[in-house]
């Protein structure tokens, strides 16, 4: 080890490069975080300008739309319920999404089964379950 560290000859100009060097890292190494930092930022709002351009691109399609009369009519129809003169609308009373309606019941045992509960505190669950239900019961 002595003899490779002896063998090592530092002269001035070497040691004004090494230092300057080092000065020079020590320098650009922070300006060159910020760089990068600043890159990061931009990238950013530029995706953030281009998600707005995407929302106004789309709320002037949706302003054309309103300037067709057709479509003025269709939502008025939709939206609003609104008939023309001497039309007849059958509205639907139960247009329940699938998944809301009730499961169909499981075959009934033969069996009877006694349970160890009181029968007064399942009925008050029984009745207020019923009471706070979204969905009706469907007769088919």
């Amino acid at each position: 080890m002595r003899d490779w560290a002896s063998g090592i000859r530092l002269s001035a100009f070497s040691v004004i490069m090494l230092s300057l060097v080092v000065l020079g890292a020590w320098v650009l190494v922070p300006t060159l975080g910020t760089f990068i930092d600043q890159r990061q930022k931009i990238s950013a709002l530029e995706q953030s300008i281009q998600v707005s351009e995407d929302q106004i691109a789309a709320l002037e399609k949706e302003r054309e739309r309103w300037n067709d009369p057709a479509y003025i009519t269709t939502q008025a129809r939709e939206r609003l319920y609104y008939v023309k003169p001497g039309e007849v609308v059958y509205l639907i009373d139960n247009d329940l999404d699938p998944a809301a309606l009730p499961q169909q019941q499981g075959p009934v045992s033969d069996t009877l089964e006694e349970t160890p509960s009181d029968w007064m505190p399942q009925l008050l669950r029984t009745l207020t379950s019923a009471g706070l239900s979204d969905t009706a019961a469907v007769a088919r």
